[in-house]
């Protein structure tokens, strides 16, 4: 191992338990016009200069993620090639007081990479090797650059895969998968990202650079664990060791259509219910499936009104028996189509019809924001009807997608940013959605993160002693408070930590 022992007095974990009652309340950082011209200099001297971006019109482009709703220009850009070069720009931006944001591919759905106090975004898309492939004990070891749908291409005849498999998988990084711990269809069978993580490398926020696994030694606390799904608040991981899963023996994929999006949600239910568990139950509906049909001609009747598409894998021996259970059961819902693939091209189609769903919306609205938010699987007839009424009742346009076996909804909702007033609007039906799915004993977020837009959301959803354990790991991991502010753990108030002090 490197850095990161746990004995008492070394490291972030130890500094969890030194660091337990003091922690400091959030404030903006803001760095005066030398400093930052200061800060900008030393930079430029230690990158070339196509290493690094600070005229505004090239700042343009890193203002904002794949949420669009909330932009901030940051001061710089700057692409790190080695571990090193991470740890020489955070270590600057700690002798500046700089706010420091990681950025991958920029696939974040819930503005987890939006700059919102400026300072310096560390773009990790030129970290973009595949440093090692182990098959034998399972394991790749990868910087953070490296597109998800690469490792897997460079799997290709090794008998294994890399199972997270966002629908982003094209363009989304492998550290951006660690940032927002990144699920997708496969989910249901096969995990998120975090199941997926053997050990990573990290730069915390003093600069230093620490190494976890990927041996899992059980006397250890689960770092790897903290640090996947904390969205650059902790760290900014430089190298991932990925476990890798061995391809199935046998594989089938198909497409169910219903007369109804209630009939299809009972459906999932009732799979699940007796017992079978597929690699992946994608749902889509009317509005989502109309669209994909003008972008891709898919052959979907104009009047289809849902859709599931199934996969089921693992020995062959046993998947006959999972066909029959699914057909019957879809029978028994009124399905009124159910196609399987018959070769690796059909099955590609399949998929390709739910992977290429998002970007067929392009053609309904100039603008949509993709929620992601979860529910109990028996809950999903519910929300999808609650999800209707909210756009009825704001007039705006909403499509939906889901993770249906894991009760991952990802409603899409369409407007145009040049109506001041549907914007607005799309804002109250968003937050509506989200209060729905935790009223519905759910949570708002499965994979996208909590990023800008659920940060509100976070006080409901954990108890005030909770939230400050949260802070304190926060401090331990970056005591500067600079990594990605305002994202993931809401302000504290006096008050609370106050409270929280006298239960200690």
């Amino acid at each position: 191992r490197a850095s990161a022992n746990t004995a008492l007095g070394v490291g972030p974990a130890a500094a969890v338990q030194q660091e337990y009652v003091s922690f400091p309340t959030r404030v903006v950082i803001t760095m005066d016009h030398t400093d930052r011209t200061e800060l900008l200099n030393v930079l430029r001297r230690h990158f070339r200069k196509e290493n690094i971006l600070t005229h505004p019109s090239e700042l343009l482009a890193y203002e904002c993620d794949g949420y669009t709703l909330k932009k901030h220009r940051p001061d710089a850009v700057v692409f790190p090639q080695t571990t090193e070069d991470v740890a020489k720009v955070v270590s600057l931006c700690v002798k500046y007081r700089c706010p420091v944001v990681a950025r991958g591919a920029a696939t974040s759905l819930a503005g987890g990479t939006t700059p919102l106090e400026g300072g310096v975004q560390i773009s990790l898309t030129r970290m973009r090797k595949i440093l090692h492939l182990d098959p034998r004990n399972r394991l790749a070891l990868v910087e953070p650059g490296v597109l998800n749908l690469e490792l897997t291409r460079r799997l290709a005849g090794t008998g294994f895969h890399f199972a997270p498999d966002p629908s982003s998988q094209g363009a989304a990084t492998i550290g951006g998968n660690v940032a927002t711990n990144a699920g997708g269809p496969h989910t249901l069978k096969y995990g998120v990202m975090l199941q997926h993580v053997a050990g990573l490398e990290w730069v915390d926020g003093r600069g230093e650079i620490h190494s976890i696994g990927p041996l899992a030694d059980p006397a250890e606390f689960d770092l790897a664990g903290i640090l996947t799904g904390s969205e650059g608040t902790l760290g900014i991981v430089t190298k991932i060791w990925c476990r890798l899963t061995p391809d199935p023996l046998g594989l089938r994929t198909y497409r169910v259509i219903f007369n109804s999006v209630d009939d299809a949600t009972h459906a999932v239910s009732d799979v699940i219910a007796a017992g079978v568990v597929p690699a992946a139950m994608e749902l889509m509906d009317r509005g989502i499936i109309a669209s994909v049909e003008a972008a891709f001609h898919i052959g979907f009747k104009p009047d289809t009104e849902a859709v599931l598409i199934f996969e089921i894998d693992g020995t062959e021996a046993g998947l006959d028996s999972q066909q029959e259970a699914i057909a019957r059961i879809c029978e028994a819902h009124g399905a009124v189509e159910f196609l399987e693939a018959a070769t690796a091209q059909d099955r590609e189609m399949l998929w390709k019809c739910r992977k290429l769903s998002v970007g067929s919306v392009g053609r309904l609205r100039p603008n949509y924001v993709i929620q992601d938010g979860v529910v109990p699987r028996t809950q999903l007839p519910e929300i999808l009807r609650r999800i209707a009424a909210i756009a009825e009742k704001y007039q705006v346009l909403i499509v939906n997608v889901a993770h249906a076996g894991d009760g991952n909804v990802h409603p899409i909702v369409l407007f145009d940013e040049a109506n001041h007033d549907e914007v607005a609007r799309i804002h109250l039906a968003g937050q509506e959605i989200l209060t729905a799915c935790m009223e519905l004993g759910g949570s708002v977020t499965a994979e996208h993160g909590i990023g800008v837009e659920k940060i509100d959301f976070m006080d409901q959803l954990f108890a005030p002693n909770d939230l400050n354990a949260m802070r304190r790991i926060h401090k331990a991991f970056d005591p500067h408070q600079l990594f990605n502010p305002g994202k993931l753990i809401p302000k504290e108030s006096r008050t609370t930590m106050t409270q929280e002090v006298k239960s200690l």
